[in-house]
């Protein structure tokens, strides 16, 4: 294909523009990677630009020697894999029926759904309705209390709402009934909105914090995020003490910087394999309403 110049200028514009863009996106990942490896010394001092200064692991030691670290992290990995089970379970159950034109009174349940996009009833009663349901302290409490996302039942709904009818009136007619249509032909068929809602939901069990530090007592069944603040505050407590030498190749910053490489690091690994269907669900629900 030949390109006038005009076209050859915009093409090299836009080039520019998405490079700039990415490096600004990436840098801060970089920069925290290389921290993480870099002396304490060089990091507080900000001799760390791009590239690990004074390179040392000490800051993965310190986290690594953290015994509540490893039950930790198969806490976060089980509210993470049986909390996304739930949550797309509940999406899907939710958004088929509400797909449904010969579903009595759709519009006002889904303006009622709509609605709790916006209005809530808040945190206190939401903890007092927890503890009312003896739901505090417990695994389930935390796969269940936070099993669905209104937004992303909209977005499954509308998502089963472009699905062809005639693929359903062709299974009618051979005498299946809705849930199996549901699981023979709508889920198979939905598997890149699957993968994309199941990403969101998956990336915010992962990353969730604030109920499970609110929800949790027990040390045993608190999820990763939250041991890792816990860490952090008392380095900070403890930076004071430490001696002369350790507080060069070793310090709050780095072993923060440590930590947080060490809380992602599954979801880099998970995320290229999901990103076919993520790149292919990303516009789930955007067409049709």
């Amino acid at each position: 294909m030949i390109y006038s110049k005009s076209e050859k200028i915009s093409q090299i514009v836009i080039y520019i523009i998405v490079g700039l863009v990415g490096a600004a996106a990436l840098y801060p990942f970089i920069y925290v990677l290389s921290s993480s490896f870099s002396s304490g010394d060089a990091v507080t001092t900000g001799r760390v630009i791009l590239f690990p200064k004074e390179f040392t692991l000490t800051a993965y030691k310190k986290v690594f020697e953290e015994k509540s670290l490893w039950l930790a992290y198969a806490n976060t990995f089980y509210y993470t894999i049986f909390g996304t089970i739930v949550n797309l379970s509940l999406t899907i159950l939710g958004a088929y029926p509400l797909s449904k034109k010969r579903l009595k009174g759709r519009g006002q349940i889904s303006f009622f759904i709509a609605f709790s996009m916006w209005f809530n009833a808040g945190m206190i009663p939401f903890y007092l309705n927890l503890r009312d349901l003896h739901l505090l302290n417990s695994r389930f409490g935390i796969l269940i209390a936070f099993g669905i996302t209104t937004f992303n039942v909209i977005l499954m709904r509308t998502f089963f709402q472009s699905i062809p009818e005639s693929l359903e009136e062709a299974a009618q007619i051979d005498g299946a009934g809705d849930w199996y249509i549901l699981t023979r032909i709508y889920i198979p068929i939905s598997k890149a909105s699957m993968a994309t809602i199941g990403l969101f939901y998956a990336v915010s069990r992962w990353n969730g914090y604030f109920w499970s530090m609110l929800l949790l007592t027990d040390e045993k069944k608190v999820p990763l995020q939250v041991i890792l603040k816990k860490l952090i505050v008392e380095m900070s407590m403890n930076e004071e003490g430490m001696d002369v030498v350790t507080a060069l190749s070793f310090s709050k910053e780095t072993f923060m910087y440590a930590t947080i490489i060490v809380s992602i690091i599954p979801v880099l690994i998970a995320y290229p394999y999901l990103q076919k269907h993520f790149t292919k669900g990303a516009m789930v629900g955007s067409v049709k309403g």
